[in-house]
Parts: C-alpha cells; sequence; structure tokens
C-alpha cells in the first residue's frame, strides 16, 4: 500500500472515516428527534404495551360529547356563484367538568369557526385530506379558544356543501 504510506493518503482516509461516522451519528439524532425511534427505544425498554381490554373501555366512556349549533356559510369563490357549506359537529371532551367553560366562550370558538369557513375554498374541502384539514384546524381553533380546558377531538355530524 503506497498510498497509505502517503501523508495525504492517510489524512484522506481519515476525513472519510470522519465524515461516515458523523452521517450515521447524525441520521440516528435526526431519526431519535423526529420520533421514528420511539418504537424502538419502547420496544428495547420494555414500555411498548397494549392497553389491556378493560382500561380501553373505561378510557372510551370517559369521552364526553358536548354537540355545537350547525353553522351554514358561505365559502371562498373568488367572485364565482356562491356555495354554500352547513356544518354541525360535537366536541370530544375528556373531562365533564370542561362543559362550563365552553359554554362560557362559546361566541368565540363560534366567531374563529366562522372566520375560519369562510375562507375556505370548495378545493379545501374534497376527499378524506380536505376533511383532515378541517378537523386539525377547527380542534386547533376550539382549543385555543377554550384554554386551558382541553378538547380532545372535533366529530363532524353532518356537512353538506350546495
Amino acid at each position: 500500500d503506497e498510498s497509505s504510506d502517503k501523508p495525504g493518503g492517510k489524512r484522506r482516509l481519515l476525513i472519510v472515516i470522519a465524515a461516515v461516522i458523523l452521517l450515521v451519528v447524525g441520521g440516528i439524532a435526526a431519526a431519535y428527534f423526529t420520533g421514528l425511534m420511539q418504537p424502538i427505544i419502547d420496544l428495547v425498554l420494555g414500555k411498548h404495551q397494549a392497553p389491556e381490554p378493560q382500561q380501553a373501555a373505561i378510557s372510551s366512556q370517559k369521552a364526553v360529547f358536548f354537540p355545537l349549533e350547525e353553522l351554514v356559510v358561505n365559502l371562498n369563490t373568488g367572485g364565482r356563484k356562491s356555495i354554500y357549506l352547513k356544518i354541525r359537529v360535537s366536541l370530544e371532551l375528556s373531562n365533564a367538568d370542561d362543559i362550563p367553560r365552553i359554554q362560557s366562550v362559546m361566541p368565540r370558538i363560534m366567531d374563529n369557526f366562522q372566520v375560519y369557513l369562510r375562507e375556505l375554498r370548495i378545493e379545501d374541502l374534497k376527499g378524506s385530506v380536505g376533511m383532515y384539514r378541517l378537523r386539525e384546524e377547527l380542534l386547533a381553533r376550539v382549543n385555543a379558544a377554550v384554554a386551558p380546558a382541553k378538547v380532545r377531538d372535533v366529530l363532524f355530524k353532518e356537512m353538506l356543501i350546495q
């Protein structure tokens, strides 16, 4: 190995090895911080256990549903023919004690929903992706309005586009 006897050859080899180690460590760190390694870590540490059926039934019974008033808004059509959205949702709460808080800020919740829904376009509501985004946006807006109370989910009871 004449190339390894050269001072530049050993230096180049050390740089390549250091770069590979840096890439591997960076990849592991990225996987850890994005949560991709969490199932593996839980499995190794023994934390990953399926909930017992009895516990799952008890936790689902604790949910409280709070229906909201029906909303009818016209969607953003950019000046074309008016398109209306009629929507009825229920809020899933983890604690019945949060109902008075929800009722006390109901005007704020309805205003947040109205303002957001009026800016939607028909394309925003197409497909399951559109429904998912709508659910996530409504959930974020209602949780901002009712804090410190917590809404688990926004459930669609009715949705009609006309």
